[in-house]
């Protein structure tokens, strides 16, 4: 039996090949088309064509649907699978470029397709274009034409859709970014690299500190707490047990701020706590408040940035459970300029230090200092020039807000401690070398106690990843950089 399935695949292999090859771009273009106004917005997301999202919707749909036409056709039969080829090398490279060397990474296709992460997609891509290679090869030897011919055109045509997506990628502007008019002021060695540690895996955050102690949380595990010692040197963990699994839950995050460590998912409104050291967390809060930020302030009150019912927009709001109502909101503090979602987006961290808080917007030069109540102690700029958010948004049929081209954005993430502002830039600024901007983290140091820029330095890339996340504690800062965990000495008097 298995021998005639083999033989059938042998003898009808181009037309396997062609009519899963036609199946994939009808469906491919079919999911494009029930639902083209978020293609559109979607194309419109990429780095490479944002300009162009309206004309190559069109465009994409229309060859998608020829070619299918073509491969099913006994006379343009080689036609489409050479147009196979293309399609499917042009699509790949798209992905790996995205991958590599973009750092906003846009929303993935329609239909099943959907499912699949940028990396599955991309090896899914791979497997169609061998295909499509190996299709073109049988048959010119069964045809007894020029074997080394037709490869050689289908290596042309590869190469030609790999070199203009390519090209595309790097004269793109959001991936090699415009000098910005403002210069940094580099400082000489004000952190040092004393220890690092290799965690084995990149999916780790930073959950709290305590008395040198990191904890530390994982996307992949989120009922896991890790802790590294002071020293960097031992490495221990804790399964956590929550009373109640029976939630939606979509992103549980960890939070530790002592004596408790804390688990949060904001897609459900519920917060469990557990004491450190114990192994069970009880739900201390449901039904309360949804919510897509959260920082812990003390045991039963906590910061929040969530969405209004009444507009959907994002607002920061205090939970305090032993109040009613327990839900206090500060509409004041974010500063709505286009839409008061995309446009006030941004990183809400605390200090364990002082137990003030800032928040920092993504896609302009300002941070909010907050004391514990959330009043708001002073609004800052960063060093660079981007007073108004640069995005562009459109609202779908249905109601919902989209971005339509690639955010300019300004700022990736923060830390703070007692009265420093550690802030880290997306933004080169003038007569600043590309390749360090490309190869590190840039760190920008202000204070918090007046409007005052100390200085920058770099974190360097390790093994072409770069930091995901750091934290101060006195005189170290700790960084996670791919599977590394290291920490930096500050040099004294560094950032005064």
């Amino acid at each position: 039996m298995i021998m005639v399935v083999i033989n059938f695949i042998r003898k009808h292999f181009i037309k396997i090949v062609s009519i899963l090859l036609a199946l994939l771009f009808i469906y491919a273009a079919a999911s494009k088309l029930l639902d083209f106004e978020a293609f559109q917005v979607q194309l419109a997301q990429s780095p490479l064509l944002s300009a162009y999202a309206g004309i190559i919707s069109y465009l994409i749909l229309a060859v998608e649907f020829v070619v299918a036409l073509m491969l099913l056709i006994p006379a343009s039969n080689r036609w489409g699978l050479y147009f196979s080829v293309g399609l499917m090398s042009a699509f790949t490279i798209y992905i790996y470029l995205i991958l590599k060397y973009s750092d906003f990474i846009p929303c993935n296709c329609g239909g099943i397709l959907e499912k699949l992460g940028w990396t599955e997609h991309m090896i899914f891509n791979i497997f169609f274009f061998l295909l499509a290679f190996l299709a073109i090869y049988i048959k010119a030897k069964r045809e007894g034409g020029s074997v080394r011919k037709v490869l050689g055109f289908a290596s042309l045509i590869t190469l030609l859709s790999c070199g203009i997506i390519t090209m595309l990628f790097f004269r793109s502007e959001y991936i090699i970014k415009k000098e910005n008019n403002f210069t940094r002021r580099f400082l000489q060695h004000p952190v040092m690299e004393d220890k690092s540690i290799d965690l084995g895996v990149n999916s780790y955050y930073f959950a709290g500190i305590v008395n040198g102690t990191i904890y530390l949380g994982n996307i992949t595990a989120p009922l896991l707490i890790t802790k590294v010692d002071a020293n960097l040197c031992k490495v221990s963990q804790t399964k956590i047990k929550i009373d109640n699994k029976n939630h939606p839950f979509r992103s549980v995050q960890l939070q530790v701020k002592p004596p408790y460590y804390y688990l949060h998912d904001g897609s459900v409104p519920v917060i469990f706590r557990g004491k450190l050291g114990d192994s069970l967390a009880h739900t201390i809060s449901y039904g309360d408040a949804f919510f897509n930020q959260l920082t812990v302030l003390d045991s039963m009150r906590f910061a929040l940035r969530t969405q209004r019912r009444t507009d959907n927009q994002y607002t920061i709001a205090l939970l305090d459970l032993n109040k009613e109502p327990k839900i206090s909101l500060k509409p004041n503090v974010l500063q709505k300029q286009i839409d008061g979602v995309f446009d006030v987006d941004g990183f809400l961290a605390s200090d364990p230090a002082k137990g003030t808080l800032v928040y920092t917007y993504f896609y302009r030069n300002q941070y909010i200092l907050m004391d514990s109540a959330l009043n708001i102690l002073n609004r800052f700029n960063t060093i660079d020039t981007t007073r108004t958010a640069k995005i562009s948004i459109t609202k779908l049929s249905d109601g919902k807000i989209k971005m339509n081209a690639p955010p300019f954005s300004v700022n990736k993430s923060s830390a703070l401690y007692k009265d420093l502002f550690f802030n880290r830039s997306n933004l080169k600024g003038k007569h600043e070398p590309a390749e360090s901007w490309k190869s590190s983290s840039i760190i920008d140091v202000y204070r918090t106690d007046e409007q005052r820029y100390i200085g920058s330095f770099y974190i360097r890339n390790k093994n072409g990843k770069g930091m995901s996340s750091m934290l101060i504690d006195g005189p170290y800062l700790y960084v996670l950089v791919g599977n590394e965990l290291q920490r930096y000495r500050i040099r004294a008097g560094a950032f005064k």
